[in-house]
């Protein structure tokens, strides 16, 4: 028996193939993050807020997808497992508490908790594990990790253009080379197989993010309406706001995300999904986000006359959950659903003749489309799921 499975770290047939309930606590952090990243991109609806919301989203789904890989590959319910996820949710705390101001004055607050996070996150691994191969992979990611944490701490210096600038390579950094498998110079970069997941496991915490973001657009949306009069126009908001969580929710579980696990487990290389899931699901979570906010803005002013940034966020927020949705449904079925890729058109086509509507009518016309894709989609598949398959990612 090698040091590494005296200490427990190693999953083994024995560690928890369902999220543990810390795991669950850790999710906690990202409430407060989405609410908090939605409310600034409200207060910033201009193209740089749009680019720093953007980053600032980057940068908490890599905690979170980094953590995720963390307790899929070990033993999540492990002494050492556990320390380091608690460590992991106290730095996220930090950095969700300098998101509003990440771009000011708590810019060194929020790049220095992301580069503590995975820097002392990695040196751990590499101190602790003793297993060669999962010890040269710990210090190939830590490696990375330590090449982007220059940009991330000299642009928090720095600030300005400067700092969104060397935030955007920094983070290009990293989800380049996590899709390349951690390369270094003379090496072959790290076979998929050392990172396949225990199927179960990978698919509930990535439908756990996904239910956590459609809780943001109910928090957004009960928060905004709980802070004003009842008003018809307002209130037409708020049920329109609901309406968005609710057929966004069936996009996804119908029926790619109730057959992620099974494809996982069908799939000839599972670590294909490690790799894969983080990029299709951070694109409809982007989606989420931005309906969130457009929940704020169609609630607080329901009628009148509105900037063409809100028309933006509004149809764009549906159209880059779709675009994340349709690949997420070539990953599990090896094809695109025409619903899918017809709805996103049809929401393009539309969308400057909607920038002239009022924000309720512009929202009601999105949901309109998206329910349309749930009935189509209904009446093409029936009540049968198609198979999962195994599609060249």
């Amino acid at each position: 028996m090698t040091a590494d499975n005296r200490l427990g770290l190693l999953r083994g047939e024995q560690a928890p193939r369902r999220a543990t309930f810390l795991e669950l606590f850790f999710d906690l952090v990202f409430v407060v993050a989405l609410a908090l990243l939605s409310e600034t991109l409200v207060n910033r609806m201009t193209p740089v807020g749009a680019m720093e919301s953007a980053i600032l989203l980057l940068a908490i789904w890599w905690v979170r997808v980094i953590t995720t890989l963390v307790t899929d590959l070990y033993n999540p319910d492990s002494v050492a497992i556990k320390a380091v996820t608690v460590g992991v949710m106290f730095g996220a705390l930090l950095m969700a508490a300098a998101l509003p101001a990440a771009f000011g004055d708590r810019a060194l607050l929020f790049a220095g908790a992301y580069v503590a996070i995975h820097l002392g996150r990695g040196l751990f691994f590499f101190l602790l594990l003793h297993e060669q191969m999962a010890r040269q992979r710990a210090l190939r990611i830590w490696a990375w990790f330590g090449v982007s944490a220059l940009p991330w701490l000299l642009g928090a210096v720095l600030g300005g253009t400067a700092q969104l600038l060397l935030w955007a390579v920094a983070l290009a950094i990293e989800y380049a080379v996590f899709a390349a498998g951690y390369p270094v110079p003379g090496r072959q970069s790290i076979p998929a197989r050392q990172f396949n997941p225990t199927a179960e496991h990978l698919a509930e915490r990535y439908h756990q993010f996904f239910i956590i973001a459609l809780g943001d657009i109910i928090l957004v949306a009960g928060l905004a309406f709980s802070r004003g009069a009842v008003t018809p126009g307002r209130t037409v908001g708020f049920v329109v706001a609901f309406a968005s969580a609710a057929i966004l929710f069936r996009i996804y579980v119908h029926c790619a995300g109730a057959q992620l696990t099974n494809a996982i487990e069908a799939a000839r290389t599972p670590g294909q999904f490690t790799r894969a899931a983080p990029y299709t699901h951070l694109l409809m979570i982007a989606g989420v986000v931005a309906t969130a906010t457009s929940a704020k803005l169609v609630i607080d002013q329901p009628t009148g006359t509105i900037p063409i940034s809100w028309s933006i966020v509004i149809v764009g927020g549906a159209v880059v959950f779709l675009i994340g949705r349709s690949r997420f449904e070539y990953e599990v079925f090896g094809r695109f659903g025409w619903p899918l890729l017809a709805g996103t058109g049809a929401l393009v086509l539309l969308a400057p003749a909607l920038s002239h509507l009022p924000p309720v009518w512009v929202a009601g016309c999105v949901n309109v489309v998206l329910l349309t894709i749930v009935v189509f989609d209904l009446a093409l598949r029936g009540r049968r799921n198609p198979v999962p398959v195994d599609p060249p990612l």
